[in-house]
């Protein structure tokens, strides 16, 4: 009821009158190729105190190609979270089709804490002693929980009060005051797994002010309990691994075609557990989650062949600090041991072959943070234009589960279109391009159901 209140109150806000195209920008020439201009919006480091301590947040643009045809400004969320929309924009510039770069300026940013925009700062050598993501007792859990406050007081004294302030509540606030100094009424916007998250918020707040919004690879934030995030994450895992597994027994190309690739990886994965490897259970599912993930089949194959004959295997490494993007985004308390064992025993209920995601590390990650700024809760949006869903229907990271999810909370102000294939992210496909470029053009929104082949 409170979230209702809040979206009928944010769609009573007046809409800014824009000003001239970039205006609050002072863009200059940046990056490697050309065309690329770079610049930096100034915001409150905690919106509540508008006049206090200020950010600046790095964005970067390339005009359209187009300017006879254009129709505004594309901004591009990034996922991560915490990946570097500027690079992506300025340096790699191949994102989008050519039709949306004639017709849309293109913009995007690099959120509060990452990259250009005052990046979190934490010891690194503390950073490196990370323990092991997958916790076998009390005195495991007990330690992490003092190690990770250890870091986040480091963290804080070297970050400043950024650190408190990198929730997904202040990156829509963000997002915004970008959509004005930009001189556009309504936002164009097309965010990516994490980025879908920061474009149903923003919905949520400002549904006035979204004139379409593309959410591909999508995350789910209604889920309200850890066990919920934990066996959602499992099922999307396990339904890749399926799907490869059927790939493998299909195709000859496979390196494990004509053996039992259950078997194979259970094998591995026991073996991990025992530590007669050299990787862990976790560096296990983390390589085949990433490979699922990037549709890596063929790739998966090998490298499962090569480790079950007693071949080395690949960690997971380092996999980087979001902690203060995730955990005051997602509350996931635990209280001991024995629920984070039980936790983990409902995770393999619905992932029997792959057991538990990668997405564990989160939990251990956060285990003993304070107040969550953003926690879970479901979503409402009354956009005048629905918002359009793209997702695979087999990817481990935002399972098809998710974005059905969040397609079922949106009702009539939603739409998914599915993919029926693997991989984090679908844009790419033909099919599901020439859908979603013809609704960010023309907000033509695809009849409910919709799929494109594989």
């Amino acid at each position: 009821m409170n979230s209702l209140i809040s979206v009928l109150l944010a769609a009573m806000l007046p809409v800014p009158a824009p000003g001239p195209p970039g205006a609050g920008l002072d863009w200059q020439a940046c990056g490697t190729k050309p065309g690329a201009e770079c610049a930096t919006l100034t915001v409150p480091v905690d919106w509540s105190d508008p006049d206090g301590p200020a950010v600046g947040l790095a964005v970067a643009r390339r005009p359209a190609t187009d300017p006879a045809h254009r129709v505004g400004t594309l901004v591009f969320g990034p996922g991560g979270p915490w990946d570097s929309g500027v690079e992506r924009v300025r340096d790699k510039y191949d994102r989008f089709s050519d039709t949306l770069l004639s017709r849309f300026d293109i913009v995007s940013f690099d959120p509060r804490g990452s990259h250009g925009s005052h990046p979190v700062e934490c010891d690194p050598a503390l950073v490196a002693a990370a323990p092991d993501p997958v916790l076998r007792s009390q005195a495991d859990f007990d330690a992490t929980v003092a190690y990770n406050r250890k870091l986040w007081r480091d963290c804080r004294e070297r970050t400043g009060a950024l650190w408190d302030h990198a929730d997904m509540l202040s990156n829509v606030r963000d997002l915004d005051a970008l959509r004005a100094a930009l001189g556009e009424r309504q936002l164009t916007y097309h965010g990516s797994s994490y980025g879908t998250l920061l474009g149903q918020q923003y919905a949520e707040r400002y549904p006035q002010r979204v004139r379409a919004m593309v959410l591909e690879s999508v995350t789910d934030h209604s889920g309200p309990t850890t066990g919920a995030f934990l066996t959602a994450q499992a099922w999307a895992l396990e339904d890749a691994f399926d799907d490869f597994a059927g790939w493998c027994a299909a195709d000859a190309g496979c390196a494990l075609h004509g053996r039992d690739v259950r078997a194979v990886w259970n094998g591995v994965f026991a073996s991990a557990e025992r530590g007669e490897r050299n990787f862990t259970a976790f560096d296990l599912v983390a390589v085949t989650h990433k490979l699922v993930k990037d549709d890596e089949y063929a790739r998966l194959g090998t490298y499962l062949a090569g480790v079950a004959g007693g071949g080395p295997g690949l960690r997971a490494g380092n996999l980087g600090l979001v902690v203060p993007a995730f955990c005051a985004d997602w509350s996931l308390p635990v209280r001991d041991y024995a629920e984070y064992a039980r936790l983990l025993r409902r995770a393999a209920a619905v992932a029997p072959d792959t057991h538990y995601p990668a997405q564990v590390l989160t939990l251990t990650t956060c285990l003993g943070w304070g107040e969550v700024a953003n926690p879970q809760h479901a979503t409402r949006v009354r956009t005048a234009t629905p918002l359009l869903l793209l997702n695979a229907r087999h990817d481990p990271a935002t399972g098809v589960n998710w974005a059905r999810g969040v397609e079922r909370q949106l009702g009539r102000h939603g739409v998914l279109v599915t993919y029926e294939g693997t991989g984090h992210g679908s844009y790419s496909r033909p099919c599901m391009r020439r859908i979603a470029d013809d609704y960010l053009i023309a907000r033509t929104v695809p009849p409910r159901g919709t799929t494109c082949p594989r």
